[in-house]
């Protein structure tokens, strides 16, 4: 008898010799990759050393919060600083360069203060006015060095003492650091409307002069101050952003929960009820996406044209003319927001309309796997809330790699280093020791040098190889995460590979197949999960480095680095995506034969490629129904979403909380609806992936004889035979 498949086996590989007595999944089974699982624990415990070696020697407190000139931590509680969470630069004029100002590499006295200087004042006005009113001291004094009283001291040794700023800027904070407040006002660079100022000489000088500081400085040659200008008023907008975005979380975080919940009984329901209507609820989930997206055309049209007909109104702005708005329902009053949606939405139907019709005799087959695939998940419910254990393993994963990541990058101790004003100081920027620093013989080769805090570092061999154990947390945390997600994969389709070859079902269903499929993966196929994990993470890995070296390599002229770099990346993830899939195969032969992860993997390439054609097409038109099923959950939670929180629902009108921008909750609620809906259709996806390789395997040990029964179903059997007997037809 011909085999029943669409290429001979002797094509890709030797046929294999089944066993006659094979009934499921192998229960005697040893244990698989055994170096590797050595290997991975080994590791595990080294990450758990790594994290503890970080935490003894890390910091947080560094990343968080600002340093004075003596390492003293800016608001931080139980300090003399709990109240002053600002740090302040005496001489602005030396660290302009604002990369300067975030490494904490500046060339003047820093100091922790309560709040930044409104107005500007020099200190040779201060003694001035100080005769007249004594409440100019009051104010300047809060930017002089604590326990500093004596106004009358003249200008020359306050300078020299660093006692006080020799003037003070109006400024705004700026990641908790005193920032000179600049504006462009009509292409003129200002600060506090203001385009000149009196320095600590008395002397008065340009606004701009503030902008070529680093000119004078040994910092860069010259600094582009209405970029930064720009550039700060941007962030600190949508710092105002931020804050508002937080309020409207605080103030719809329940509603956001009621609609996730929703989401969540919706896509329970949804796989229910593909087990008894699979045909005819995925035809509705196609018509019915085909529709929405329809719809949603008409009425971006229906907007363009109204738009476009007001007379002098907003139709002719253009999206660049209005630039970056806060409150994003300006666009909305623009046609050209709507025409670009109109266009985006046609283009996504046309996509729809032209996959169904060339994909439309594959449907069919799609929706028969997915019926089967229905009443596996109907036989084994436990399966849909294996992703909860997923998510919690993921999110262990990347709260141990952040914390260490973050307790290795605050580890280190206090440099100091010599700053000098003068331009010329052999001694300048070398390393100092500030208990010993007035002994030296710096402070008479260079007048006026301070051995000033610089950074948190050190000289030892684990501050030398900060850099690399970084690397290596992130490998791990890589290797971690692949690990879950494979060890979820083969769990789910040792589960429903029990299924599928249960002659009589439900009857010869084994009990507990999940907990029974996840205590052989954990038991015997620990080092084969590792080992493929690993390889998928070392791709990743290389992934990382290339993005980090395009991203250094932007701004470079080198033609030919460039293409280099894109072609090795398009490469990679080519290659990232193969390993994924193959790696998926791999699980699913491993939780059913028991075989290594080389094996499994090589019997599970060959198997397919012996069944090409179906997979090439049945798994992406499954692929695609899942997606629209997806789509269409996520897209009906977020109209309810949008129709509630833009009041549009009378009943619970008074309800609605009141929000600055609706679409905060909204994006929230769609973009959580498709994650939920992802995670259950995960399942679903792995178990038809589950059922294609045990159809193929079936089709290849039986004959649908007595003594060779099939195990797929009557009406998957009957619809996958008249396919291939129509193709054998087509080829005659």
């Amino acid at each position: 008898m011909a085999r029943k498949t669409d290429i001979p086996p002797s094509y890709y590989g030797e046929p294999r010799k089944f066993d006659p007595g094979f009934r499921g999944p192998i229960h005697n089974r040893g244990c698989t990759d055994v170096v590797c699982c050595v290997v991975f624990v080994i590791f595990i415990l080294g990450y758990i050393a790594l994290g503890t070696v970080a935490w003894i020697h890390g910091d947080p407190r560094k990343v968080v919060y600002p340093t004075d000139s003596h390492g003293q931590f800016c608001g931080q509680q139980g300090t003399p600083n709990a109240n002053k969470a600002i740090l302040f630069y005496f001489n602005i004029l030396q660290c302009a360069n604002p990369a300067v100002l975030i490494n904490l590499q500046c060339p003047t006295t820093q100091l922790c203060v309560s709040k930044c200087p409104d107005r500007f004042a020099t200190y040779l006005d201060m003694q001035y006015n100080y005769r007249y009113n004594k409440s100019y001291w009051e104010y300047y004094r809060q930017f002089c060095k604590p326990g500093f009283d004596n106004p009358r001291k003249s200008v020359a040794q306050v300078l020299r003492d660093e006692d006080c700023p020799s003037m003070i800027v109006p400024s705004r904070p700026f990641l908790q650091r005193c920032f000179p407040d600049f504006i462009t006002r009509n292409g003129t660079l200002t600060v506090a409307n203001k385009t000149v100022f009196k320095d600590g000489l008395g002397k008065t000088r340009s606004v701009i002069d503030l902008r070529d500081a680093a000119k004078d400085s040994n910092l860069e040659p010259r600094v582009n101050w209405t970029a930064i200008a720009g550039g700060i008023t941007s962030l600190l907008d949508a710092k105002e952003v931020g804050m508002k975005i937080f309020e409207d979380y605080a103030n719809s975080w329940y509603w956001i929960l009621i609609g996730l919940v929703i989401t969540m009984v919706v896509s329970l329901a949804f796989i229910l009820l593909l087990r008894f209507t699979a045909g005819v609820l995925l035809w509705l989930t196609i018509f019915g996406v085909i529709a929405v997206v329809g719809y949603g055309i008409w009425h971006c049209y229906w907007e363009f044209s109204t738009l476009r007909g007001k007379p002098h109104g907003d139709g002719d702005v253009t999206i660049s003319d209005i630039g970056f708005q806060t409150d994003f329902r300006v666009y909305l009053q623009l046609s050209q927001t709507w025409l670009i949606f109109m266009i985006c939405l046609s283009v996504i139907e046309a996509v729809i309309i032209i996959i169904l019709i060339f994909l439309r005799r594959r449907v069919r087959i799609a929706i028969a796997l997915l019926k089967e695939g229905s009443r596996a998940i109907g036989y084994i419910m436990s399966t849909l809330f294996y992703p909860i254990i997923t998510f919690v393993l993921l999110a262990i994963c990347i709260a141990y790699w952040a914390v260490t990541a973050v307790f290795l990058a605050s580890s280190g101790d206090a440099v100091y280093k010599v700053m000098s004003t003068p331009d010329k100081c052999v001694y300048a920027n070398l390393t100092c020791d500030p208990e010993t620093f007035s002994q030296t013989n710096v402070t008479k080769v260079c007048p006026g040098s301070q051995c000033t805090f610089a950074f948190y570092g050190g000289e030892s061999l684990y501050h030398r190889y900060i850099f690399v154990l970084q690397l290596c947390n992130l490998l791990v945390f890589l290797w971690l995460v692949n690990f879950t997600i494979a060890l979820g994969q083969c769990t789910l389709a040792g589960a429903f590979a029990s299924y599928y070859w249960a002659l009589r079902k439900p009857q010869d269903i084994p009990s507990c197949p999940l907990f029974s499929s996840f205590s052989r993966a954990v038991r015997y196929h620990t080092g084969s999960l590792a080992f493929g994990s690993l390889i998928l993470a070392v791709v990743q890995m290389f992934r990382i480095v290339l993005e980090y070296l395009d991203h250094k390599l932007k701004g470079a002229h080198n033609a030919f680095a460039r293409f280099l770099i894109c072609c090795l990346k398009c490469c990679f993830w080519c290659l990232e995506h193969f390993i994924k899939f193959m790696n998926r195969n791999a699980y699913i032969m491993i939780a059913i034969y028991g075989k290594n992860f080389c094996t499994s993997a090589k019997d599970a390439f060959f198997l397919l490629m012996r069944n090409v054609v179906r997979v090439a097409v049945l798994d992406k038109v499954t692929d695609f129904l899942l997606f629209l099923g997806k789509v269409l959950i996520s897209g009906s939670v977020g109209v309810l979403a949008f129709f509630f929180f833009t009041r549009k629902i009378p009943v619970i009108q008074e309800e609605v909380p009141s929000l600055n921008y609706y679409w905060v909750p909204l994006l929230t609620v769609i973009f959580g609806s498709y994650l939920i809906a992802h995670g259950f259709f995960n399942v679903y996806a792995m178990c038809v992936d589950t059922l294609f390789l045990c159809f193929c395997e079936d089709l290849e040990r039986n004959d649908g004889s007595p003594l060779k029964p099939f195990y797929m179903s009557p009406q998957l059997h009957r619809i996958l035979r008249r396919e291939q007997g129509s193709k054998l037809y087509a080829a005659s």
